[in-house]
């Protein structure tokens, strides 16, 4: 029965809450976990059975394990969605998740690159060879739009109207939104274009519509764009690490610091809810330095 329940509810998942392919399965590998756990430690031998106490006991097995705070918030998230979709569905009376109290910490604030930096990495790609006009395209679009990365590897020709400078994001939960971009960006792939992508699509006789390629005219990966920049990194002046979602928080931070408003920033990121986007409302320490000097008398 357990199978048939996980298969319902990732049914549910994707059907009903339209959740994305990678969402349902981290709800999955979650039930999993636990699954597995109740089964190596004694404890209930069926999702039905799990009381308080198994709960409690599992929470100290995630501690124990030293999960992360935000691991195990996630987890113990998705299984109370999924013990709520039991009781909605009368296969249990009460959810034995439904009153765990998780310790709140404070949440950390999103690392970004200073515009400075960003104009190192930008330097970095600058150049006629056909892999630093690659990485020059890619970067201006991660950087001009604020996109996560799945919206990156999705990004389709027919998804970028070069005329009006806006670009149509498949975001998560199976929305959709349009984010403008400048004439850097626009420039960039217009020579990525020609110089790049039409001669390896030709070379290798690919047919696809997907924007960005590896050397081989295959869309490029996740994995693949976070490779890219690692290099991007390597060439440049810059001695930090750097992994594709802070270009999102740069892009965010970098529109809150010259007066963008919250429910524009929110809008352009693709995020449900304004909380989600109120971490950015953060300034850098340039920006509070040049209001302490011109706002502080004594400065």
């Amino acid at each position: 029965m357990e199978q048939k329940w996980i298969k319902e509810f990732k049914q549910y998942l994707a059907i009903e809450r339209r959740y994305s392919e990678d969402t349902v399965k981290a709800y999955t590998d979650d039930l999993r976990l636990f699954s597995d756990f109740l089964f190596e430690n004694g404890g209930s031998s069926s999702f039905t059975q799990v009381n308080r106490f198994d709960v409690h006991v599992f929470m100290s097995f995630l501690y124990d394990k030293h999960y992360q705070s935000s691991s195990i918030a996630r987890i113990i998230s998705s299984l109370r969605s999924f013990y709520r979709f039991m009781e909605k569905n009368t296969y249990i009376e009460s959810n034995p998740f439904a009153y765990v109290q998780l310790k709140r910490h404070p949440r950390s604030l999103p690392r970004f690159f200073y515009e400075k930096e960003m104009t190192a990495l930008f330097e970095a790609t600058d150049g006629d060879e056909p892999i630093l006009i690659r990485d020059k395209a890619l970067l201006e679009t991660l950087y001009a739009t604020g996109m996560r990365v799945s919206e990156c590897t999705g990004l389709t020709l027919q998804a970028i109207d070069m005329e009006m400078r806006a670009m149509l994001l498949h975001g998560k939960g199976n929305k959709d939104r349009y984010v403008p971009f400048g004439r850097y960006c626009q420039k960039a792939l217009e020579n990525y274009y020609v110089k790049v992508r039409t001669p390896l699509m030709t070379k290798y006789k690919k047919e696809h519509n997907f924007v960005f390629v590896n050397h081989y005219g295959d869309p490029v990966t996740a994995a693949g764009i976070t490779y890219i920049l690692k290099k991007i990194v390597s060439r440049s002046s810059l001695t930090t690490q750097i992994h594709p979602h802070e270009l999102r928080h740069t892009f965010a931070t970098h529109m809150m610091n010259n007066g963008a408003d919250l429910r524009a920033v929110q809008e352009l990121l693709g995020h449900s809810s304004l909380s989600t986007t109120q971490i950015y409302t953060h300034v850098t320490k340039e920006h509070l330095q040049r209001d302490y000097r011109k706002f502080f008398p004594r400065a």
